[in-house]
């Protein structure tokens, strides 16, 4: 496998793989041994999914230095972790919705590790055996809810608020990745994922211990410096090197 996208078509909601824009069908489980369509499906009437239906969304908070300095928060002594709501999951081209006008929201480009296999109390060494693969993904957060509040559930949980994806690259080495956002164009986060605190095996281990992640679980690496507010119109696109883009807007 490498890109592997959910779609529908008219009421048959499918896996595929995908190459050079073309969109072949797959046969069996994503998460076992799946085989694929020789043939492309035609692409009239496809929409394209979120790249998953997890039963949980976990986000990582203040994992990289630069981010918690920017944020005045002391760098955590282990993952900082929280749930985040699965209906919060928006797909790309879909419409980030601004709850409260008054308040300040902010985007946060994100990589995504896609859980793969049943997993629980796993090493780091082991834990790329457990991971399907990588995508793209923002942790929108309602900043004023946030201040207010002891834990950061309900102010990163509004609906449209994980928009994540297109694809799922299964055959990507996420160590070392440059993660870029663009605001209307404007370059405003540009940092690589080699500057994590934890990276995303050790992040896989560590979670594992406290809960069992289940295929299709999703986890939220942590924003780099650069976070700032969106407003109505805003057009976000979020760049991972070896990814599709993941481009949102704002109403």
């Amino acid at each position: 496998m490498a890109a592997i996208g959910r779609f529908q078509k008219s009421n048959d909601c499918f896996y595929a793989k995908v190459v050079d824009g073309e969109v072949f069908r797959l046969q069996g489980d994503v998460f076992g041994t799946p085989s694929f369509d020789r043939k492309p499906t035609p692409l009239r009437g496809v929409r394209t999914l979120v790249p998953v239906n997890p039963t949980k969304v976990i986000a990582v908070g203040l994992n990289y230095a630069d981010h918690a300095r920017e944020t005045g928060k002391p760098l955590p002594k282990t993952p900082l972790f929280w749930l985040k709501s699965p209906a919060s999951i928006l797909p790309d081209g879909g419409k980030i919705e601004i709850p409260f006008a008054e308040h300040r929201t902010d985007y946060e480009a994100e990589l995504a590790i896609i859980i793969g296999r049943k997993c629980r109390n796993v090493t780091p060494a082991a834990a790329s055996r457990y991971i399907l693969g990588y995508t793209t993904a923002q942790d929108i957060t309602d900043r004023t809810i946030q201040a207010a509040e002891s834990q950061w559930a309900r102010a990163k949980s509004f609906d449209t608020f994980t928009p994540l994806g297109p694809y799922v690259e299964t055959k990507i080495d996420a160590q070392s990745l440059g993660i870029q956002l663009f605001q209307n164009g404007q370059l405003r986060q540009n940092s690589n994922t080699s500057q994590m605190i934890f990276p995303c095996f050790n992040l896989v281990s560590f979670i594992s211990t406290n809960l069992t992640l289940m295929p299709g679980d999703v986890i939220l690496t942590g924003t780099p410096s650069g976070i700032g507010p969106i407003k109505s119109g805003d057009r976000l696109e979020v760049r991972i090197q070896g990814m599709a883009p993941l481009v949102n807007t704002v109403k």
